[in-house]
């Protein structure tokens, strides 16, 4: 890929990026309930992130959405720990180190809004994104936290950020 930049999610990019999302979840056959699938803020993702210590970012190239990954602060819980939410890429983007870029920079997000842990939800499958997380400090938990709506994603992972 000659060129993709990562830049904030705009309101332009809502219908894009809900059909990369559900395309990869799809792809990766992903269940429709108990997953990102079905959460109403994939088709307004801009609205979404607009809300206090939250983030959105977005892969561009030449004018077309190839993915994107988020930081939020985790639903349904009492403490200071966000969740890195709905990071996923096109076919055509993966492999080519976005991933580590849009962690990187998601991560980064988190610590300068002061987050005490970084938690995300994933699937079994989905082992090049597991191998992403833990090079980059996350590590297998025994319990979900919070109450994100996907119940149907059984990897927890956990990764401190203040030292």
């Amino acid at each position: 890929m000659d060129f993709a930049e990562i830049r904030e999610i705009k309101k332009d990019d809502n219908s894009q990026l809900a059909k990369v999302l559900r395309q990869v979840l799809i792809e990766m056959n992903v269940p429709k309930t108990g997953t990102a699938y079905a959460d109403a803020s994939v088709d307004m993702m801009f609205e979404t992130y607009q809300a206090d210590r939250s983030r959105y970012f977005v892969v561009e190239k030449e004018g077309m959405v190839l993915g994107g990954g988020g930081i939020a602060p985790l639903a349904n819980f009492d403490g200071n720990i966000c969740e890195l939410q709905k990071m996923y890429f096109l076919k055509e983007a993966r492999g080519l180190g976005l991933g580590q870029k849009m962690i990187s920079l998601c991560l980064g997000f988190a610590t300068q809004h002061g987050f005490d842990a970084c938690y995300l939800e994933t699937m079994p499958n989905m082992l090049d994104a597991q191998k992403l997380y833990l090079k980059n400090g996350f590590e297998y938990i025994d319990a979900p936290m919070g109450n994100t709506g996907h119940c149907s994603c059984p990897v927890w992972m956990l990764k401190p950020l203040q030292v």
